[in-house]
């Protein structure tokens, strides 16, 4: 099927007077007093025998409501410095998971809000936060059908929530699960490209797929020595895919996107051992979440600024034509890379593309630079459940880091920023004459100091960014965005649902400030 198309439903007393609705769910910080007659007697009625509503997730029949079952989700405290949105998202998902429980199909959401500035997207964070909830698995729809998908509309009682924003957003999110959260095979690099065809079809985003090999040994060293070992392997051979949209009339902005899609990580020639490799299907969580977005933008067709992302859909396999450390590897910029370590794969796959929109930036308008990966174990361990952002100094002095910041808290897709020093320039110069640039240490990255920065560095020289920084003539942002600890639910790789980050915050900072 798909994600739940928002009603919106402006008037709340012609909202609760359908009784076409199946579900009433209410969420907010407390029930008693804030809502219509003959509902308001009914919760209070309610809590004179059950002390859980106002603390706990709390559903009743009621016959005298025309939704018959009632859900009350509160969304817990909204005064300390550290409460954030995110309360109404996480509540708006149990309470989705309870209408799938209760046989419920048609739900009316009802979102008491706050006059918080922090709060004032609550009613698209909780509209995210259940569809999030009810989207199952690609693998488990085409087994079992649209069946297990059973909400297709989601009534939304609001009188300023933008309805095409909000599908818009879920339809990217949906997407970006879909891409990241598929087993190796049935998304291994050709199929990852077909998924794409067939979500962009009919719309503004122009897709191509480079699927030649030797055009791809040829233009994108790096992206073919981890693909080496998978060549020979036809449903396995990897792919570039460019998703391009370009909007009629005046150009403002241009946003430049490169997704890391390993669709399975072995590690390589330094094989990931003692069960490390569990999950590591879900390691295309950056190419993912740059297809949704593009899906988001080609479904709102924004004005005046112009996307094109660049996808490494590559498997990191294991056999004799493995890549290896200590191999010298000259990119697509000219820049030779001795290799420090093959299960630092992601770096490498996004190196030639980004050198390669780095030359088309020259000749854009006002661009933005991104790179999006599940990219190091330090990320996670270093700001937990975040998305890290690193930027060059020219995205710094722009702002644009805090951006996504600030529009990340307001849509529940948190992110925080790290600073680019020095030393992340000094850890990857050469050891020797023979080669320009270090991939990487040979240690994991979650126990080396500044793990998650440094790759960054790594980037920037090898795609040729680093001759375009604040203090140079041609200066160009990039944004390095790291969602090891952000890509899944509970930090659970194998299991944990995809969360489509950092798909709110681009929107929220890029697509949706634009308007």
């Amino acid at each position: 099927m798909s994600y739940p198309t928002p009603m919106i439903i402006s008037n709340l007393t012609t909202a609760l007077a359908d009784k076409s609705w199946d579900a009433l769910v209410v969420i907010g910080e407390s029930f008693i007093n804030v809502l219509p007659e003959p509902l308001n007697e009914i919760i209070i009625k309610q809590a004179e025998f059950d002390s859980r509503i106002n603390k706990e997730l709390t559903s009743f029949i009621s016959e005298d409501v025309n939704q018959t079952r009632v859900i009350l989700a509160p969304i817990g405290q909204t005064n300390r410095y550290f409460d954030d949105v995110r309360s109404y998202y996480d509540a708006a998902k149990k309470a989705a998971s309870l209408v799938l429980t209760m046989g419920a199909k048609k739900p009316l959401l009802v979102i008491l809000g706050n006059d918080k500035p922090a709060y004032k997207n609550a009613e698209m964070v909780s509209y995210l936060g259940f569809s999030q909830a009810l989207w199952q698995p690609l693998e488990a729809r085409e087994a079992f059908g649209d069946l297990i998908e059973p909400i297709s509309i989601l009534g939304v009682v609001s009188s300023n929530l933008n309805g095409s924003n909000a599908a818009a957003l879920e339809s990217g999110r949906y997407v970006a699960r879909d891409l990241c959260g598929t087993e190796p095979e049935r998304m291994a690099p050709p199929q990852f490209a077909e998924y794409c065809v067939e979500a962009f079809d009919r719309t503004d985003v122009k897709v191509t797929v480079t699927d030649d090999m030797a055009e791809l040994e040829t233009e994108y060293p790096l992206l073919w020595a981890v693909a080496r070992a998978s060549i020979e392997v036809k449903r396995h051979q990897p792919r570039v895919i460019r998703l391009e949209y370009t909007p009629p009339g005046e150009i403002n902005k241009t946003l430049m996107l490169v997704g890391k899609g390993i669709v399975y990580d072995t590690g390589g020639a330094d094989l990931k051992t003692g069960g490390h490799m569990a999950g590591m299907s879900r390691d295309k969580g950056g190419a993912a979440a740059v297809a949704g977005f593009m899906k988001t933008v080609a479904e709102l067709a924004p004005l005046g600024i112009k996307v094109v992302a660049e996808i490494a859909a590559v498997r990191n396999s294991i056999g004799a034509e493995a890549f290896v450390s200590d191999e010298i590897i000259t990119g697509h910029s000219g820049i030779r890379v001795r290799i420090g370590n093959t299960d630092a794969e992601g770096r490498l796959v996004m190196a030639d593309l980004l050198s390669k929109l780095r030359e088309e930036a020259l000749d854009e308008v006002n661009p933005v630079l991104f790179t999006v990966a599940t990219l190091t174990g330090h990320a996670a361990r270093s700001v937990g459940p975040y998305t890290a952002l690193v930027e060059n100094g020219v995205s710094k002095a722009n702002g644009y880091g805090e951006l996504l910041v600030e529009q990340g808290d307001l849509l529940a897709d948190p992110c925080e920023t790290s600073r680019s020093r020095r030393e992340d320039y000094e850890f990857v110069q050469p050891r020797t004459k023979a080669d320009d640039l270090l991939s990487s240490n040979n240690g994991p990255s979650a126990v080396t100091a500044r793990g998650h920065q440094f790759p960054m560095a790594f980037l920037s020289i090898v795609s040729g960014l680093d001759k375009h920084d604040v203090n140079d003539a041609d200066p160009l942002p990039y944004i390095h965005i790291d969602i090891a600890g952000s890509g899944v639910e509970g930090g659970d790789w194998q299991h944990g649902k995809p969360s489509a980050a950092p798909i709110s915050a681009l929107f929220g900072a890029f697509i949706d400030s634009a308007d």
